[in-house]
């Protein structure tokens, strides 16, 4: 009988090779065997033995000019599958992926003006659909939320203004064998662009994130700082802000109120939008110059923040994500005078590049994907997704 520790052992590898999938979609064999050192002998008994577990299958590449088809490393299509949620602030989706990290959105809705409780009972009813869907597949559910968490609880989701926020809906129609993960939406954003996106080519990145204010992470080594209980990355509860506005978080002068539509909205006179994302939109579309006032104020206090944290973190580069790339885009000159005026003297000559993300939007989804994959890719986990297959 073989031994728990050489079962594990049996399936590092293997582990591995799903992780090189994830990071170089249609991947070949080959080409997976000399990023992980290997001959071809054993890079063909590694397949098989992971085709015959149902976690990988070969498929051909699409068609590239002539000669033959290249077959490319891809999900079984029985393997695992994760289910991410993104609960953002003004709507949710939920998405299945397999062990290349490929999500597919399954249901989405919105919520603006809903109670929040409605909103997660329709995530629950999906997540209960999407498990009846793929039964013993599902191996994990992986939340991203916008708000704050910490110790796995979300105890402020500042977008609803409601707080110590009771998530077990969420699981009430899926086993208890299922693992269950959550994390913050710019912190999740943060681990994807690091892995996949605009930052995968330095070792430490700063992620910022605007959706309703700004959140994001310090990402080392592919890695979010999480900080002692998961809550690192709330960027937008710093005091950069004015010092007279109280926050919703319950602190004075948070960042978080001058780099989002609410900023916006507070420059033109308007009410503060229910959904803040879609205002920076709608108000991109405009092209007077009360608009461009506002989005110069709105980048300057962007540009400023960043600043002040590169000289905080000393990041090899920086991300942009959510809206705080448009609100960048809207705004260059006043944007890149604010940033490069909070840098350290050192600093000015070869600042760190500022980069839009490349997941976008997205991001939070795209980084719940990966959390779960972490979580259920690993050897022991591998072993355990075949031995309940030989139950």
């Amino acid at each position: 009988m073989v031994s728990a520790h050489a079962e594990r052992l049996r399936w590092h590898t293997a582990a591995q090779l799903l992780t090189v999938m994830r990071d170089a979609p249609g991947i070949t064999r080959a080409a997976a065997a000399a990023r992980l050192g290997i001959g071809s002998g054993s890079a063909s008994e590694l397949t098989a033995r992971l085709r015959k577990a149902h976690l990988v299958d070969e498929v051909r590449a699409p068609a590239q000019g002539r000669g033959r088809p290249t077959a490319v490393l891809a999900a079984h299509p029985e393997g695992p599958l994760i289910a991410a949620a993104d609960l953002g602030v003004a709507g949710w989706r939920l998405a299945i992926a397999g062990v290349d990290g490929r999500p597919e959105i399954v249901a989405h809705d919105e919520y603006a003006g809903h109670e929040l409780s409605a909103a997660l009972a329709g995530m629950s009813r999906a997540i209960g659909a999407a498990h009846r869907r793929h039964a013993d597949r599902l191996a994990a559910l992986s939340v991203s939320v916008a708000g704050t968490v910490s110790d796995a609880r979300l105890v402020q989701f500042t977008a609803r203004g409601s707080r110590d926020v009771d998530l077990a809906v969420l699981t009430a129609k899926i086993p208890r064998r299922v693992a269950v993960l959550l994390g913050n939406d710019a912190t999740l954003a943060g681990l994807a662009e690091a892995r996949t996106g605009a930052a995968r080519d330095v070792t430490t990145a700063l992620h910022l994130m605007v959706a309703q204010g700004i959140g994001g992470a310090l990402v080392v080594n592919g890695e979010p700082v999480a900080g002692g209980h998961g809550a690192a990355g709330e960027y937008g509860h710093v005091p950069f802000g004015d010092p007279g506005l109280r926050c919703p978080c319950g602190a004075r002068g948070c960042w978080d109120l001058t780099v989002d539509g609410r900023a916006l909205a507070h420059h033109l006179g308007d009410r503060a939008p229910t959904d803040p994302i879609g205002y920076v939109h709608d108000l991109a579309a405009r092209r007077d110059e009360l608009s461009r006032s506002a989005f110069r104020k709105v980048a300057a206090s962007l540009g400023r923040g960043i600043g002040a944290l590169v000289n905080l973190h000393d990041p090899e580069a920086v991300t942009l994500g959510g809206v705080a790339a448009l609100l960048r885009a809207q705004a260059t000159g006043a944007f890149d005078d604010a940033f490069r005026d909070a840098l350290m003297a050192f600093r000015k000559a070869s600042p760190p590049p500022v980069r839009d993300a490349l997941h976008g939007e997205d991001g939070p989804l795209q980084g719940a994907v990966l959390a779960g994959l972490d979580h259920v890719t690993t050897p022991d986990a591998l072993a355990a997704w075949v031995g309940r297959r030989r139950a």
